[in-house]
């Protein structure tokens, strides 16, 4: 099972790598997340809290830049003023 997990989180991590050379942001965060949750299952498995914990707080923050990408409100760049 867990040789299965780190597999199709592997497969996630390729496919949203590929999405993002594509130019499709949003839809290698959707990979990126399914890769998480292979993850997170795993760290859980094996009983490791701290891995457990980072991952969640990796998902907390790619839950809040896909709803800033939802929104219109992410920005390209570090500065506010350049990202059109």
């Amino acid at each position: 099972m867990i040789d299965l997990l780190g597999f199709l989180g592997g497969s996630f991590l390729i496919i949203g790598a590929f999405l993002l050379y594509k130019g499709k942001a949003f839809y290698s965060l959707i990979a990126y997340f399914f890769a998480d949750l292979c993850w997170l299952a795993i760290s859980y498995y094996n009983n490791a809290t701290f891995g457990t914990i980072s991952i969640l707080v990796g998902i907390i923050f790619s839950v809040g830049v896909s709803l800033k990408m939802i929104n219109g409100t992410f920005h390209k760049n570090l500065k506010k003023g350049d990202s059109k």
